[in-house]
């Protein structure tokens, strides 16, 4: 049984929201566990759930009746279905940049031997979706799936870079303008200007503005409208990953990013 007993004065809507969010959670969880090991058992879902057989049992019929799992056979097992490939086709534009990008990012990490990274806008942030550390970075940090601030970051600036003036405008004034670190441009005035240099000479710059001893670049991703649908970057740790040092890598991430860019269709 489920582990929730809720009390008999608050089985209102308090109770029921709560039983409610308790159960898309356990859902979730069932469709992470299953990502993770391709395949589990009844008992295995509900060991990992820490809950009662029944209740994991409850949660697999009723996304089985979805198409999100599916029955592995005759074996009692479970597998992702492809219902989840429905859901995903919201995002399939951006799967196909981290598909076409990885051979690009995995060379690039070699190369330059600095983390890269490819990030998208979503909302009021950067959001990395695919990662390659190079041999020489020196930590283990995995930024993909985190949301990043725009104004901070080398990704987030090359992506409002190329917004419109006026959508631009708008977005910062709703996502405001927060100081991360004491480097961190906070002035419409000075990160308009820094954004204007950054479209010139072709890609963003960062120095240690989202975190204290880190420097990255970002160059745009173009797709086959002519659109900017990605950052390409790379970053690295200040006392090594100088300024001087990216200039001089920097036509080497432009080719990267113009790679990945003509596989999504873009001819330039």
């Amino acid at each position: 049984m489920s582990n929730y007993r809720p009390d008999k004065e608050t089985t209102g809507t308090t109770g029921s929201q709560a039983s409610g969010v308790q159960s898309v959670d356990r859902a979730i969880t069932v469709l992470e566990v299953l990502a993770q090991r391709d395949e589990a058992g009844v008992s295995e879902v509900a060991a990992e759930l820490d809950v009662h057989k029944s209740t994991a049992f409850r949660l697999l019929g009723a996304l089985e009746a979805r198409g999100m799992v599916e029955q592995a056979g005759e074996r009692g097992k479970y597998r992702l279905g492809f219902g989840i490939v429905r859901l995903a086709g919201a995002v399939t534009g951006r799967i196909d940049i981290t598909q076409q990008g990885r051979p690009v990012c995995q060379r690039l990490a070699e190369e330059i031997g600095e983390t890269v990274n490819i990030a998208v806008m979503q909302e009021h942030y950067a959001i990395n979706l695919y990662q390659v550390r190079g041999p020489g970075a020196i930590t283990a940090h995995n930024w993909v799936g985190q949301l990043t601030p725009l104004h901070a970051t080398s990704s987030g600036k090359i992506l409002l870079a190329h917004m419109a003036a006026e959508e631009r405008s708008a977005l910062l004034s709703e996502a405001g303008l927060r100081k991360v670190t004491p480097h961190t441009l906070t002035s419409k005035t000075k990160l308009e200007k820094d954004l204007t240099e950054a479209r010139k000479r072709g890609y963003s710059m960062t120095l240690e503005e989202f975190e204290i001893g880190l420097h990255a670049m970002a160059a745009p991703v173009w797709d086959r409208d002519g659109d900017v649908i990605a950052a390409l970057s790379a970053s690295g740790p200040a006392y090594r990953f100088t300024e001087e040092r990216m200039q001089e890598l920097a036509p080497m991430l432009l080719k990267g990013a113009e790679e990945i860019s003509y596989r999504m269709g873009y001819l330039g």
